[in-house]
């Protein structure tokens, strides 16, 4: 059956069988705007009744690179390989992974959230999950401002490698984006799956070189080490607003392993994707 708007339309809704799998990634470009309508439906609901709103998204990174700086710097006594403050290599860290944490934290419980959306209208569900990663790209920028601000504070002059600091932002999307598709998936199923998201995200925050820098790590551990993807976004970080020294080996081989959370991600997703309905 097929139903065609006006002329003057955009484009023509048609209806046939086996279309969505059919036309699933046409459709995401045709459905765009719903990416732009869910996103800032959470930006909304995100600091809705809340007391200090978006302030929030500053509070957090401070207070933990202050605590992180106190451990890491004056009790640990470990240094920074570079040549700027302890506190700005520890932001430098911080902003990679908060952007990582939110987004996954928020994309995993996407589809159940929007539970009623799902069961009444058609569209790719994909469309969710990635919302709310982009959705996190908002307290990211926030984050980079006080990044900013803390340069002025130290006079400090960033790198030139800032220039390719956009690369390693979209490293940090397409990782987010990867794993958090296959935790919503598996927590549509399994919901008492959502209580562990939070000890993933706690856990890695204690293996991912935030509060100091990798290169800590002995030379024979770097390879197993980089098996954590965020390891070299959080370097690529540090090496384009810093100058510090970047280890290209595990950098490579943590893009290597941010290709493979993607098409995980994407494969498990879309295989899981027509039971969502139901298991919602």
């Amino acid at each position: 059956m097929k139903t065609t708007k006006s002329n003057n339309e955009d484009w023509d809704l048609v209806l046939e069988s086996g279309r969505a799998d059919k036309h699933y990634w046409k459709d995401l470009w045709r459905y765009r705007e719903l990416f732009y309508i869910l996103s800032w439906r959470d930006i909304k609901v995100r600091y809705k009744q809340t007391v200090l709103g978006a302030a929030w998204s500053i509070i957090r990174p401070l207070l933990t690179t202050i605590i992180f700086t106190i451990v890491f710097s004056k009790i640990a006594k470990l240094d920074n390989p570079g040549n700027a403050p302890y506190a700005l290599m520890v932001f430098a860290g911080m902003l990679p992974w908060q952007f990582f944490s939110n987004a996954l934290s928020e994309s995993s419980n996407s589809l159940i959230g929007n539970a009623n959306l799902i069961t009444k209208v058609y569209f790719p569900r994909l469309i969710i999950p990635a919302s709310s990663v982009i959705t996190s790209l908002v307290d990211f920028a926030i984050s980079f401002l006080i990044l900013i601000v803390m340069m002025f504070w130290y006079h400090y002059i960033p790198s030139w490698h800032i220039v390719f600091l956009p690369v390693f932002i979209i490293l940090a999307f397409l990782c987010a984006f990867g794993v958090g598709l296959y935790l919503t998936a598996v927590n549509v199923k399994y919901r008492d799956f959502r209580y562990i998201i939070p000890f993933i995200i706690q856990f890695g925050l204690y293996i991912t070189p935030v509060g100091f820098s990798s290169s800590v790590i002995g030379e024979k551990w770097k390879s197993l080490y980089a098996l954590n993807p965020m390891v070299g976004i959080i370097d690529g970080f540090r090496w384009c607003i810093l100058g510090n020294p970047m280890n290209w080996n595990s950098f490579i081989f943590s893009v290597l392993v941010i290709l493979v959370f993607l098409i995980i991600g994407v494969t498990y997703f879309r295989k899981m994707e027509k039971s969502f309905a139901d298991n919602i």
